[in-house]
């Protein structure tokens, strides 16, 4: 089934033979394909059993009867967050946004040495300037890289 761009996650967005997911609506509104690592997708699997594997929302409400609701969220975009965000407190974090998830999935991506122009696919970035900003390797990874070159 073919969706319009602009809805939220649905579990047809999942392929869990290549861990792949269409986010339908990214950054600029924009749909890409992420990867989920193995460890992310048995967490997925997880909560499948909880959601069940019937078609609609892949991140929905449970119900106080712990009864995932296959519905999504509110459409004001508060729900995951209000989600994330009593997670988060009960975790003990103090600071949270959205976005820390964005800069730790690009700042990891960039510590395990991917090219920035993966990375900027990955986040959806229009502009390679943007996804530098997320580069926090420093001196040393610079010169790790000057000496793995090798002179003929």
């Amino acid at each position: 089934m073919t969706r319009s761009l602009g809805l939220p996650l649905e579990l047809a967005d999942l392929d869990r033979t290549s861990g792949s997911l269409i986010v339908q609506r990214g950054k600029g509104e924009k749909q890409r394909i992420v990867y989920l690592t193995a460890e992310a997708l048995e967490i997925v699997e997880d909560w499948l059993k909880v959601r069940g594997k019937e078609p609609g929302a892949l991140v929905c409400p449970v119900n106080k009867g712990g009864r995932a609701e296959r519905r999504h969220f509110a459409d004001d975009g508060d729900g995951i967050y209000k989600l994330v965000k009593a997670r988060a407190i009960k975790a003990g974090v103090k600071q949270f946004s959205p976005h820390d998830f964005r800069r730790t999935f690009c700042s990891n991506l960039f510590d395990a040495n991917t090219d920035t122009f993966t990375v900027q696919q990955l986040a959806g970035h229009e502009s390679p300037a943007t996804t530098a900003k997320y580069d926090r390797r420093g001196e040393e990874t610079k010169r790790k890289a000057v000496q793995g070159l090798k002179l003929k």
